[in-house]
């Protein structure tokens, strides 16, 4: 998580972003005179509450811009420790006790105002806020997922919630995007929920904030002749959505338990000795979040490894799904917190616990360890010849751009379809861009009983580095199995 100190729009008025890179996520912190306000909140809320202490001043509204597909947000929680009212836009119906806005209501904070914009079509909830300084000059846009930078929200996650098709939503937001954002003044600073990295949209640029006049200029869904190419070209490559993304909405609109709870549940110690038997006990998932490089030397079996210097929380939602799934951790020692808040930020509220000592109280016990097999690039190059069979788990389109001749191209987030397909009796090698992804997929396939495979370490990074390969074709039609 980092800040981006925003100058301040006016001398009384403070806008900062709090911008989380594993989520690719940003939150809004704005003050006026000795009143906040706070924009879509991540999930733990201790730093808006330093914050709030630091400036001495009270928080007003937390304004929610939709129901979150991607994360939980801290709504419920920063209400309850501040009792300032969530408000949402027109159409949300939430379970609890929230503020229901008018299109074009004001808010008033300090000296500045803050207008209710409704641009349905990412969701028909969702809802850009306006902001209006003291002089009466509207200065800022938060834009939620209707409006990123170089994209827009996809208009596929609300289909469930409603009887529209992707098609009618996308049209919708072309109308709200068309009649409530385009008119606005090209000076107006953007500011959205998501950049580059997000699974909210398709084609984000790398930066977090911009102004409007550049994004007319440059945002390819801006720049549609008319609604059809607008429909046709903001579908076009959308690939399906986490699966977690539905539960993250319902804990968002329904309500969740209070991070205060799951923290004190998740920082439960268990001995090394109790550890396998709690685990076949409650039919707890055990994740391993610690690096590659250490799993690969030796983990307990049918752990997962997901690790936490990397996109743990994405992944995690996206592999294990289902976020009520209990989860006992592996961990550095140190790191339990932060894994347990990670993991909170995409509603995986039920750990159970964390190995007590880390991996090295297990080992140092004498009980049972397994390992993957790992070589180098240089290594994979003296074994490679046209016969072996390598297995790619990267994205199809980082395949597309470059890959190994004849190599096959099986997604890690499609894992749970095509691991039933390998034959085992045939030796395979695995590689991502760079480790972190085949690690994950090693620790799958280890865990469905798949072992005759190497993985590569440094992925297709380090292997274009090896001699072999500098002279290679990469670019090759894909392959099936």
């Amino acid at each position: 998580m980092y800040i981006n100190n925003i100058k301040p729009l006016h001398h009384i008025m403070k806008v900062e972003q709090i911008y989380t890179g594993c989520l690719a996520q940003g939150a809004y912190y704005i003050v006026s005179e000795n009143e906040a306000v706070i924009i879509d909140p991540l999930r733990e809320i201790k730093p808006y509450l330093d914050r709030l202490e630091k400036d001495n001043v009270a928080l007003k509204y937390i304004f929610e811009t939709h129901f979150h597909a991607d994360f939980v947000s801290g709504h419920l929680d920063l209400s309850r420790k501040t009792g300032a009212p969530i408000v949402y836009g027109p159409t949300a119906q939430p379970e609890f006790e929230a503020i229901i806005a008018e299109d074009n209501q004001i808010f008033e904070i300090g000296n500045v105002k803050i207008k209710v914009l409704h641009t349905p079509g990412h969701t028909m909830e969702s809802t850009t806020y306006l902001l209006v300084d003291e002089s009466g000059v509207e200065t800022a846009i938060f834009t939620g997922d209707t409006l990123f930078l170089g994209d827009v929200g996809r208009p596929d996650l609300a289909q469930k919630a409603t009887s529209l098709t992707q098609e009618d939503l996308a049209g919708i937001l072309y109308d709200s995007l068309q009649t409530k954002i385009m008119p606005l003044d090209d000076s107006i600073t953007v500011y959205p929920a998501h950049g580059a990295g997000s699974a909210c949209g398709k084609n984000m640029q790398k930066e977090t904030v911009d102004i409007l006049g550049n994004q007319k200029r440059t945002n390819y869904a801006l720049n549609q002749p008319d609604k059809e190419s607008f429909i046709k070209e903001v579908l076009d490559g959308l690939t399906a959505p986490p699966k977690y993304f539905g539960m993250n909405v319902a804990l968002n609109k329904n309500g969740y338990e209070s991070l205060d709870a799951v923290m004190d549940k998740g920082l439960t110690e268990i001995a090394a000795d109790d550890f396998e038997a709690y685990a076949e006990e409650t039919g707890a998932l055990i994740l391993d979040t610690r690096s590659a490089a250490e799993f690969c030397k030796g983990f307990i079996p049918n752990s997962i490894n997901i690790g936490l210097k990397g996109d743990f929380a994405p992944w995690v939602g996206t592999l294990v799904v289902d976020v009520r799934h209990p989860l006992l951790l592996v961990a550095d020692e140190g790191t339990e917190e932060e894994a347990i808040t990670r993991l909170s930020r995409v509603g995986f509220d039920n750990v159970l616990g964390y190995l007590k000592g880390g991996f090295a109280a297990w080992k140092n016990g004498g009980k049972e360890t397994d390992e993957v097999k790992r070589i180098s690039p240089a290594e994979f190059a003296e074994q490679f010849t046209e016969h072996s069979k390598v297995i790619d788990v990267r994205k199809i389109s980082e395949y597309s751009a470059e890959h190994i001749d004849n190599a096959y191209n099986k997604p890690l987030d499609m894992i749970s379809e095509w691991v039933k397909t390998i034959d085992d009796s045939e030796h395979f090698f695995l590689h991502c861009a760079g480790g972190y992804r085949s690690m994950i997929a090693a620790s799958i396939l280890n865990s469905h009983g798949i072992r005759n495979f190497t993985e590569i370490e440094g992925g297709f990074s380090g292997i274009k580095k090896a001699e072999k390969f500098l002279t290679s074709d990469f670019v090759c039609q894909s392959k099936t199995l």
